[in-house]
Protein backbone atom coordinates (compact mmCIF):
# COMPACT_ATOMS: atom_id res chain seq x y z
CA UNK A 1 0.00 0.00 0.00
CA UNK A 2 2.75 2.45 0.96
CA UNK A 3 4.67 1.31 -2.07
CA UNK A 4 1.73 2.10 -4.39
CA UNK A 5 1.36 5.56 -2.83
CA UNK A 6 5.05 6.36 -3.33
CA UNK A 7 5.00 5.08 -6.95
CA UNK A 8 1.95 7.21 -7.73
CA UNK A 9 3.61 10.30 -6.19
CA UNK A 10 6.86 9.77 -8.10
CA UNK A 11 5.06 9.29 -11.43
CA UNK A 12 3.00 12.48 -11.19
CA UNK A 13 4.12 15.22 -13.62
CA UNK A 14 1.65 18.00 -12.73
CA UNK A 15 4.16 20.54 -11.36
CA UNK A 16 7.19 19.96 -13.59
CA UNK A 17 6.62 23.07 -15.68
CA UNK A 18 6.31 25.24 -12.59
CA UNK A 19 9.51 23.82 -11.12
CA UNK A 20 11.43 24.30 -14.39
CA UNK A 21 10.18 27.87 -14.70
CA UNK A 22 11.12 28.69 -11.10
CA UNK A 23 14.66 27.44 -11.77
CA UNK A 24 14.98 29.60 -14.89
CA UNK A 25 13.15 32.69 -13.58
CA UNK A 26 15.97 33.90 -11.32
CA UNK A 27 18.72 33.93 -14.01
CA UNK A 28 16.24 35.43 -16.49
CA UNK A 29 15.37 38.31 -14.12
CA UNK A 30 19.07 38.94 -13.39
CA UNK A 31 19.86 38.98 -17.12
CA UNK A 32 16.98 41.32 -17.94
CA UNK A 33 17.80 43.76 -15.13
CA UNK A 34 21.49 43.64 -16.13
CA UNK A 35 20.65 44.50 -19.75
CA UNK A 36 18.49 47.43 -18.63
CA UNK A 37 21.23 48.66 -16.26
CA UNK A 38 23.87 48.47 -19.02
CA UNK A 39 21.59 50.31 -21.42
CA UNK A 40 21.02 53.16 -18.99
CA UNK A 41 24.72 53.26 -18.08
CA UNK A 42 25.86 53.57 -21.70
CA UNK A 43 23.12 56.09 -22.43
CA UNK A 44 24.65 58.19 -19.65
CA UNK A 45 28.10 57.80 -21.24
CA UNK A 46 26.72 58.87 -24.60
CA UNK A 47 24.99 61.88 -23.03
CA UNK A 48 28.24 62.91 -21.35
CA UNK A 49 30.10 62.68 -24.67
CA UNK A 50 27.46 64.74 -26.47
CA UNK A 51 27.32 67.33 -23.69
CA UNK A 52 31.11 67.68 -23.71
CA UNK A 53 31.14 68.10 -27.48
CA UNK A 54 28.38 70.71 -27.34
CA UNK A 55 30.06 72.69 -24.55
CA UNK A 56 33.50 72.38 -26.21
CA UNK A 57 32.07 74.03 -29.30
CA UNK A 58 31.35 77.11 -27.19
CA UNK A 59 35.03 77.23 -26.20
CA UNK A 60 36.15 76.59 -29.80
CA UNK A 61 34.11 79.51 -31.13
CA UNK A 62 35.00 81.87 -28.27
CA UNK A 63 31.45 82.21 -26.93
CA UNK A 64 32.48 81.34 -23.39
CA UNK A 65 35.61 83.50 -23.43
CA UNK A 66 33.73 86.56 -24.72
CA UNK A 67 30.51 86.12 -22.72
CA UNK A 68 31.70 88.17 -19.74
CA UNK A 69 30.44 85.49 -17.34
CA UNK A 70 32.63 83.11 -15.35
CA UNK A 71 33.94 80.71 -18.03
CA UNK A 72 33.79 77.60 -15.83
CA UNK A 73 30.22 78.32 -14.73
CA UNK A 74 29.15 78.92 -18.34
CA UNK A 75 30.85 75.70 -19.46
CA UNK A 76 29.22 73.67 -16.69
CA UNK A 77 25.84 75.21 -17.53
CA UNK A 78 26.27 74.25 -21.19
CA UNK A 79 26.97 70.65 -20.14
CA UNK A 80 23.98 70.59 -17.78
CA UNK A 81 21.67 72.04 -20.42
CA UNK A 82 22.54 69.16 -22.75
CA UNK A 83 22.59 66.27 -20.28
CA UNK A 84 19.57 66.73 -18.05
CA UNK A 85 18.14 63.23 -17.79
CA UNK A 86 20.58 60.68 -16.37
CA UNK A 87 23.58 62.77 -15.33
CA UNK A 88 23.59 64.68 -12.05
CA UNK A 89 25.29 68.01 -12.84
CA UNK A 90 26.64 68.39 -9.31
CA UNK A 91 28.78 65.27 -9.78
CA UNK A 92 30.53 66.36 -12.99
CA UNK A 93 34.25 67.12 -12.78
CA UNK A 94 35.68 69.50 -15.38
CA UNK A 95 39.25 70.21 -16.42
CA UNK A 96 40.17 72.66 -19.20
CA UNK A 97 43.82 73.51 -19.91
CA UNK A 98 45.75 75.27 -22.64
CA UNK A 99 48.60 73.47 -24.42
CA UNK A 100 51.58 74.90 -26.27
CA UNK A 101 51.11 72.37 -29.10
CA UNK A 102 49.03 69.30 -29.88
CA UNK A 103 51.99 67.05 -29.08
CA UNK A 104 51.74 68.14 -25.41
CA UNK A 105 48.60 66.04 -25.02
CA UNK A 106 50.58 62.88 -24.21
CA UNK A 107 52.32 64.55 -21.26
CA UNK A 108 49.08 65.96 -19.80
CA UNK A 109 47.60 62.81 -18.30
CA UNK A 110 44.63 62.88 -15.99
CA UNK A 111 45.19 62.86 -12.23
CA UNK A 112 42.96 60.80 -9.94
CA UNK A 113 42.39 60.81 -6.19
CA UNK A 114 42.33 57.71 -3.98
CA UNK A 115 38.70 56.98 -4.90
CA UNK A 116 39.43 57.12 -8.64
CA UNK A 117 37.79 60.51 -9.25
CA UNK A 118 39.34 63.10 -11.57
CA UNK A 119 41.36 65.77 -9.81
CA UNK A 120 40.97 68.93 -11.86
CA UNK A 121 44.12 70.86 -12.73
CA UNK A 122 42.09 74.03 -13.31
CA UNK A 123 39.97 75.78 -15.87
CA UNK A 124 41.66 77.91 -18.54
CA UNK A 125 39.55 78.33 -21.68
CA UNK A 126 42.43 80.08 -23.45
CA UNK A 127 42.19 82.75 -26.12
CA UNK A 128 42.00 82.96 -29.90
CA UNK A 129 44.00 80.24 -31.76
CA UNK A 130 44.97 78.40 -28.53
CA UNK A 131 45.14 74.64 -28.28
CA UNK A 132 42.83 73.42 -25.52
CA UNK A 133 42.49 70.13 -23.66
CA UNK A 134 39.01 69.52 -22.24
CA UNK A 135 38.23 66.65 -19.85
CA UNK A 136 34.84 66.01 -18.34
CA UNK A 137 34.37 63.11 -15.92
CA UNK A 138 31.27 61.66 -14.33
CA UNK A 139 31.00 58.77 -11.89
CA UNK A 140 27.87 56.80 -12.74
CA UNK A 141 26.31 55.12 -9.72
CA UNK A 142 24.62 51.84 -10.57
CA UNK A 143 20.92 51.69 -9.71
CA UNK A 144 20.73 48.03 -8.83
CA UNK A 145 22.74 46.97 -5.78
CA UNK A 146 22.90 43.30 -6.78
CA UNK A 147 23.84 43.84 -10.46
CA UNK A 148 26.12 46.87 -9.96
CA UNK A 149 29.03 45.03 -8.30
CA UNK A 150 29.00 42.50 -11.13
CA UNK A 151 29.18 45.19 -13.84
CA UNK A 152 31.13 48.00 -12.18
CA UNK A 153 33.10 46.53 -9.30
CA UNK A 154 32.92 46.69 -5.52
CA UNK A 155 32.20 50.45 -5.30
CA UNK A 156 29.03 49.99 -7.43
CA UNK A 157 30.03 52.82 -9.81
CA UNK A 158 31.78 53.38 -13.13
CA UNK A 159 33.83 56.46 -14.15
CA UNK A 160 33.06 57.91 -17.56
CA UNK A 161 35.44 60.44 -19.09
CA UNK A 162 35.11 62.49 -22.22
CA UNK A 163 38.26 64.12 -23.60
CA UNK A 164 38.43 66.65 -26.43
CA UNK A 165 41.51 68.38 -27.81
CA UNK A 166 40.85 71.34 -30.07
CA UNK A 167 42.19 74.63 -31.39
CA UNK A 168 40.03 77.68 -30.82
CA UNK A 169 38.97 79.67 -33.82
CA UNK A 170 40.42 83.12 -34.54
CA UNK A 171 37.46 84.93 -32.95
CA UNK A 172 39.33 88.12 -32.03
CA UNK A 173 39.41 90.30 -35.13
CA UNK A 174 41.27 93.52 -35.83
CA UNK A 175 39.09 96.57 -35.32
CA UNK A 176 36.47 94.66 -33.33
Amino acid sequence: MLRKLINRWVKKRDGTTAIEFSLLAIPYVFLTVGIIELSIMYTGASLLEGATSSAARMIRTGQIQQSGADPETAFRQAICDYATVIINCNDIQVEVMTMASFSDFGAMGANYDGDGNLVSQGFDAGASNDRILIRVAYRYEMMTPFIGPLLAGPDNSHLFMSTIVLQTEPYEFEGA
